[in-house]
Parts: structure tokens; sequence; C-alpha cells
């Protein structure tokens, strides 16, 4: 049987923190694994569960979008995987009976991790403040009729339709996001933020313009064939384990990696494989060369790479250059003036490091990149990643087998939601095919990113806010003004599966509707269905899950679409709402007439393992930028200048965590365990500011605007960060990054920068 979820809140505030000595990662703990799994499934239900994750004939892990291989192990999940799985398939169950015994203003004051661990929440449920007799004001439950009136009633009494706001999460399926984007397109806007605007906004950015598609080049085969894998500011050991596999067979074929990171991370020190004996026992040391830059040094030690390698006779591919690309001059004019010391400055390196690093590049022929955060949340992230590009448009190093670039997704579908048409700034030409597959007359204008929806709540200028999935309010900026934000709007929606933060904060009145996972069983009127996702590296496979839903009152998410859109247009839509509903294979139907690449949609993806997207770059070397070329670019370097007595403070994830999903209080790989209010600091920062190991402190956050922004009580963790820096996790520490503090160009939030000074506690 499945234990009960904690009677209150977990103390936070008194972490135990072991030297950080780090673990080997790769290989979990296994019992503490299948513990947590049990404690939330049971026992049959999580061998059940477990044996069909990410296999061809089961579901797509919750998780990561990291891709599988044509071969699968019978377990085909990381340990983190497990845990997401467990959350969404436990036997816990948030019922009306909860909502009763819990107030809007107790919710409020629980922690994230608490929320989740209550279970999956089994019929829709409508808040309606300062609607209670007593005043607490309280969720109640609703039938589905009554949920999508309530909708249709606030959605029809707007001025105007861009004053609603339709928000993604990267869980949501091709289908889902495919009718999502087509119902607000209908309704009449354009406002689609989503969870790429505050992560690889920046990654496709910089790729748009430089090599014309926005996604990554590489396949999983490519990786294993790299003679060079460079892994910038990414931890793959937590947040994106199974690449962990990939990198030990490309080191076992004779790949070298290149770590470059703030932190040491056991993920890419050493990887013990739990999928061999051997990997299990003796495990692979990843990593070639450590870089352990400052924050936001990126592009200063790329730039200078780029320059000595156009300085070196025979470093570049000239016929490449001369056939392929556009710019090159005026990146060699910006280069010849980069200068060394700034250089070291900038990134915290010496310069033996650096010409170590140059050394290795020099000798690959197969050069990867690849990337996450930590180079996309940025003011000069886009520049940054064309700085990446730069160097391998140098080599030669796109559209060639073993070479490319990575940008490593996080959430299992963020990138397939893009394709579906979840953005505020679509192609003139999607518009265009929806509007004559479907009869309609879409708007042209651009819409809300998630920065702009925030600030469009706070101005008055929205006043709906309808989340697909995700935990808004947890995983956005500027904590206290998002929230305050929100606060103001007349109806707030959330498709969840359980609890979160965002259900804490609401507007006048607050839907929670109740949606299938991954994991249940999705039968409709034409028999039972399955879902679509695409992979970080372009493949599109189907999902099947094989449990009974967690209630008879759940809907899936292509069906909240559909009743959500006969609701709100009735008559005026000829659009197949209710055959959309039906039967699944009818969208994927539409979806091949409008979306290149998924000619054939139903066939393709039948096919075991699915199908990989065209993708010119890599398979033409044909580059569909304005030029018609690979584009070189030569941005002014920059990175972070701070003041004396403030560190640079990163956002990141423990390893008891996905997004904003807590699943524990512990960071294995890190050596922290008990809780999350704590800051690593270098010691020798430490010492500088006065700052005691295990002393307590309050962060606040410095800005051009002048407003303090305040996170109180963490612990301070002796760490071996790079000097200058910091790192906190995060939701706890989003109270910090001022909302308008973002990316150029991608208004991605820049949460890896920001200015902290310490205030005793």
């Amino acid at each position: 049987m499945a234990t009960k979820p904690p009677t209150g809140d977990p103390v936070q505030d008194a972490p135990q923190v072991t030297p950080p000595k780090h673990a080997a990662a790769g290989l979990p703990a296994i019992g503490h694994t299948l513990r947590i799994a049990q404690q939330q499934m049971g026992l049959a239900r999580t061998a059940r569960t477990l044996l069909k994750v990410n296999q061809k004939d089961g579901f797509d892990c919750p998780g990561c979008a990291w891709p599988e291989g044509d071969k699968r192990h019978t377990a085909e999940f990381c340990e983190n995987g497990a845990k997401a799985v467990a959350e969404e398939a436990t036997l816990r169950r948030v019922t009306p009976e909860f909502f009763a015994a819990h107030p809007l203003a107790d919710l409020a004051t629980r922690s994230g991790y608490w929320l989740g661990q209550q279970g999956r929440i089994t019929q829709p449920m409508l808040l309606e403040r300062g609607a209670q007799p007593d005043g607490g004001d309280r969720y109640e439950p609703v039938s589905w009729e009554k949920a999508f009136a309530v909708i249709a009633e606030e959605l029809t009494a707007l001025d105007s339709p861009d004053e609603a706001l339709f928000y993604t999460s990267g869980r949501t399926s091709n289908e889902a996001a495919f009718l999502f984007q087509l119902f607000a397109r209908e309704f009449g806007t354009n406002n689609l933020p989503d969870c790429s605007n505050m992560c690889h906004e920046s990654s496709g950015s910089a790729l748009t313009e430089t090599i014309g598609i926005g996604k990554g080049s590489v396949s999983l085969e490519d990786l294993h064939q790299a003679d060079l894998i460079i892994v910038a500011g990414q931890n793959p050991g937590t947040n994106h384990p199974r690449m962990l596999s990939a990198l030990e067979k490309a080191k076992t074929a004779g790949a070298r990696i290149i770590s470059v990171n703030p932190l040491p991370e056991a993920g890419t020190e050493r990887f013990k494989n739990p999928q061999t004996p051997i990997g299990m026992f003796k495990g692979t040391a990843l990593t070639d060369l450590f870089l352990q830059i400052r924050i936001g040094g990126d592009q200063a030690l790329f730039r200078l790479l780029n320059k000595l390698v156009m300085e070196t006779d025979g470093a570049t591919d000239a016929a490449f250059i001369r056939e392929h690309t556009h710019g090159y001059e005026d990146l060699a004019a910006a280069a010849k003036d980069t200068d060394w010391d700034e250089t070291l400055t900038a990134t915290g390196l010496t310069r033996p490091e650096i010409e170590q690093a140059l050394a290795m590049v020099l000798a690959s022929e197969r050069t990867i990149v690849c990337w996450a955060m930590g180079l996309t949340q940025h003011k000069h992230a886009v520049a940054t990643i064309r700085e990446v590009v730069n160097l391998l448009l140098l080599r030669g190093n796109i559209g060639r087998p073993g070479a490319g670039v990575c940008p490593v997704r996080g959430h299992s579908n963020v990138q397939g939601d893009r394709t579906m048409g979840i953005f505020e700034r679509p192609a003139p030409a999607f518009l265009d095919s929806l509007d004559k597959e479907f009869g309609i007359t879409s708007p042209r204008g651009h819409g809300y990113d998630v920065v702009r929806s925030i600030q469009a709540l706070r101005d008055g200028k929205a006043k709906v806010l309808f989340a697909m999935g995700g935990n808004f309010v947890g995983a956005t900026p500027d904590t206290e003004v998002t929230e305050a934000a929100i606060r103001t709007a007349a109806l707030t929606v959330h498709v969840s599966t359980k609890l979160n933060r965002s259900h804490a904060v609401t507007g006048r009145r607050a839907l929670i509707l109740p949606t299938l996972g991954r994991t249940d069983k999705d039968v409709q009127e034409s028999g039972k269905q399955f879902v679509t996702v695409e992979d970080s590296m372009g493949m599109v496979h189907s999902s099947r899950g094989n449990l009974a839903p967690a209630s008879p009152h759940l809907l899936s998410e292509p069906a909240i679409v559909a009743r959500m859109a006969r609701a709100v247009l009735g008559g005026a839509s000829a659009t197949p709402w209710e055959e959309f509903e039906r039967d699944y294979a009818s969208i994927r139907e539409r979806i091949s007439r409008v979306i290149p690449g998924f000619e054939d949609f139903n066939a393709k993806v039948a096919r075991p393992g699915g199908f990989q997207l065209p993708h010119a770059p890599r398979d033409e070397r044909r580059f569909p930028t304005k030029t018609g070329k690979a584009n070189f670019t030569a941005a002014p370097v920059e990175y972070p200048r701070v003041p004396a007595g403030r560190l640079l403070l990163q956002t990141l994830r423990s390893h008891d965590q996905y997004n904003t999903t807590i699943y524990g209080l512990d960071d294995r790989y890190r050596g922290i365990t008990g809780g999350r209010r704590v800051v690593m600091v270098n010691p020798a920062d430490a010492a500088e500011l006065g700052l005691a190991d295990g002393a307590y402190t309050d962060l606040v956050s410095e800005w051009k605007d002048g407003v303090e922004r305040r996170a109180p009580g963490f612990r301070v963790v002796y760490y071996p960060t790079a000097r200058g820096c910091a790192a906190a996790y995060y939701p706890e520490t989003n109270v910090l990054v001022p909302l308008d503090s973002t990316a150029d160009v991608s208004n991605t939030p820049a949460s890896k920068s920001v200015v902290v000074r310490f205030e005793p506690a």
C-alpha cells in the first residue's frame, strides 16, 4: 500500500550539509528510488508502471526531453524519471474534502513540496473570492459544464481577445498543443506564452538567426560519433541524467569532453552506469577538461577561442565558410581586438586552461556543443549562443555527422509545443496554412510572452490567465510582483494533475481542471487513444498510458480544449471540435496538412520509435536564414560586473527536483540533505564577506530599478563555486529575479546572473 502524504509543512530551514565530495553520478540510490516509488504507488503499481517508461509501446517520461535510442533497456529511465512517474502515478488523492479542510489562506502558507505530496486532483474545483459566507475563500467542486460556462462567461466579457493569456507547459502533448493554439487564434489572440520563454527562448532566437531553424542539429547517433563534446552551462547528472549514458558511449568511442560550468557537478565528473555491471562498480570519468568559468563569462571564452582558431593556419574550414556562410569578415574584425587579460577577468580562467581547450578544439574534426540554462538566462544570452555557433561554423561543424549544436531541452514536450504553433510571434506562413485548413482568420499582431504577460496583468491589460499545465507562479521571476499581478485577474484557470503554488495565488475566480497524466489510459468515444511528443533532437513518437485514471471525473487535455472551444465559440466555429475529442487521429490528420515535416503523420508515428523531423542545416547544409546562408555574428562581448561586497547568484535545481516540482529535501550529489534554503558560496568569498559556514543570511538582490528584493533565512554552505559566484535553489530565489531583467532579443528572465548582497537573518 502507498503511504499517506506528509501531514504538515516540512522544516525547510535546517539542512544538513556534508563535505562536498561528489559521489559518482548516474548510479541511482536504487533502494531510495524504489522506496519513493512504492510510497507513492505501491509495489505492484511500481513494477507495472516503471517498466513502461520510455518504451516503444509505453508512455513518454513526463520529465526531461532527452531522446531514446532505437534499442531500449528494460529500465529505460533515470532516478528523477522514476520520481516523476511516481509523483504522477501516486495513489494519493486530493478530493473535495481536502479543499473543504484547506481554505485558500491555508494553501498559501504551504510549501510547494507539501502541496505536491498531497496527490492527484480528482474533480474540477471552483473558487470565488469573497463568496464564502464565513469569509474563508475555498475551492468547491463543480461540474465540467459549470467550469466551461465560467470560462465562456469571462472570456466573452473581455473588451478584446488580447486581454486573455493562454500559457502552455512543456508536458502538453502535440495534439493538445495544436488544439490549444488553434482555439486561441480562432478566439482572436496570439497571447500564447509558454515555458520556452523562460528557458531556451535564447537558443531559439540565436539559432533561427544564425542557421535558420531554432532547434538543435544533432541526433543521438551524432553524440556517439563526436570527437569533442563541449558541455556548457549544463548539469546533466541532475537535469538530464540519461544524457550521461550517451556521453559514456562517446567516451568509449574515443571522444573527449570539456565541461564549462561555475560549479563542479557529479554528473560530468564520473558516471556509474546502472545498466552494466562494470558501469555500476567502476564508472567512467567523463570530463577531460573542467573549465570553472565565472557566471556569465561564456561569451568571452568562446570569442577568444574563435579569435585563436582564426589566427591558426589551416584551422578554419575555408571551403565550408566560402560556400555556406555569411559575415565571416565582420566576425574576424570584431575578434581581432579580443584581449587576453579581459577574457581572463570575465571568465576567471587561466591562460593554460584556455590554451588546453583550444588544442582540443583544433584536434577535433567533429565537435558538438551542448548547453542549457547556464547559457540562456543572461542579458547577453543570445549573443553568447551566437558565439557558440561561430565556433562550430569556423570548423565546418554543422551539417557534418558527429557535429553540431545541441541545446538540451528540459521538459518532455517543450520543443513539440513550439513546433505545434505555441508561440506569441508566429511565422506568417504558419498562420496562412492554419487559416487555409480551418477557414479562419488568425490575428497577425504579436502576442505576449511570459514576462510581458505578467506585465500585462500588472498593468490591467490582461484579465484572464488560462494555464495548460505547469506551475506559472512557481516558474516565473519576481515572485511578489508576479503574485500581485495574478491576483488582479478576473479569472485564473489551471489544467493540472496535482497541486502547486499556482493554485494558491488566484484571480477573483479560479478554476482547477484535473486532467489525465502520461501514465493514464485515455479512452474516448472511438476507443483507446495515444498522444505524441517531440524530444530534444526532433524525434516524434507516441505515448500510451497504461493505468486506470486517478478519478472518473478527469478529462484529457485535448478534451478540455475541445469542450472549452465549444462553450466559448459556439456555433460561430466550423472547426470539428467534437471529432477532435472523439478521435485524436483526426487531430494528427489536420497537423499533417498544416505543419511541414508531419505529412502522413498517422502512418509515420505508427512506426516503432516514431520518426525524425527534417532539419535543413543538418540534412542538406541548407540554411533558411534571411541571407540564405549560415550567419556569423559579431556582437560586442559582455559579462556581468559585480560591485565590491556582492556576489553573482545563479538559481538552479537540487537533485530532488524537476523544474518547480520538489520530490524531496535532499541534494545528494552536492552533499546537502534536509532542506532547500541554502546558498552555496566559495569559502574564500565567504571569508571576505564575513560569512561563516552554517550562518543564516538574507539574500537581497540589487538591480538598476533600486527596488529591494529579499529572500530571507538562507543557510550559508561553503562550496567550491567559481570565485565571485554563488548558487541557490529556485523557486525559493525567484523572488530575487527582477521582472524587467531579461535577455536581449529573447526576453528570457536573467535568472543566472543576479547581483546579491548578504544581510544577517
